[in-house]
Formats: C-alpha cells, structure tokens, sequence
C-alpha cells in the first residue's frame, strides 16, 4: 500500500514563470520518502548518519503533465520496490488535493546501499528490507 504524503506549493518552490521548478519536485518527493521512512518507525536521524551503509540516489527522472502552482495542495504517493539485494527504487505519483484525477506529475529515484567505508555495494540494512515488505 502508497505511503501518501501531503505538501502545499510554496513560492519559493516556483520559478519566475510562477511555477514548480523542475528539481523542486524532485526535493518534495525525497520530503515524502522520508515522511515515510519515519512513519514506518525508522529514526531519521540515525538512518541518514551514514554509520556503516549508506543509500544514494544513483538515478532518478521525473515527467510532467500540468503545471504546479503557488498556494496549490498535492499528495504525493510513494511506491517503493526492491530491484536486487543491494538496490531499490521509489516511484512517486503527485496528485492535486482539489483534483485528485490532476496528475500533475511522476518520477522515479533508484538508491544503492553502499558500505561508507569502502564504498562499495553492500546488501540493503533489515530496516530498509522491513520497510519494502510493509510497503507491498
């Protein structure tokens, strides 16, 4: 089941043609991906330490349908999925709160684990597997 997260469009989101900058999207729906990281119960503030693993984002798109506006509310659904042992994507579905048929937007992020030290692959941590599974 989509994690749903809920975000108003600031001004300092828009662009001087008075909507959504292209990578501001992409900064929300990382908001939403840590909204539900932490709604599964992880600590943020320990996940995102980079102890011993870490989990960059190594590609990510994003496709437009309608502009987004100053002042407008949109839900931003997050589907993640496991692609391997050490790689899983998120894909991410920005809806108009007002007009939830109003897909304004949709992009994906995919994130390797990687060891810190060495910086190399490494198997994705229990919690990140624990969170995939409770997202199916």
């Amino acid at each position: 089941m989509p994690f749903t997260y809920h975000r108003t469009i600031y001004f300092h989101d828009t662009d001087a043609a008075g909507v959504v900058y292209f990578a501001n999207v992409l900064s929300m729906c990382h908001e939403a991906y840590e909204a539900a990281l932490a709604a599964s119960g992880i600590n943020l503030k320990e996940f995102f330490s980079g102890q011993s693993s870490a989990l960059p984002i190594v590609h990510a798109e994003i496709d437009f349908s309608k502009p987004m506006f100053c002042g407008e509310q949109y839900a931003i659904q997050v589907l993640p999925s496991q692609l391997t042992d050490s790689k899983f994507q998120i894909a991410y579905q920005v809806f108009s709160l007002e007009n939830p048929e109003y897909q304004a937007s949709a992009a994906t992020t995919i994130h390797v684990c990687i060891n810190t030290a060495t910086r190399t692959r490494t198997p994705l941590p229990c919690e990140v597997l624990q969170w995939l599974e409770r997202s199916l």
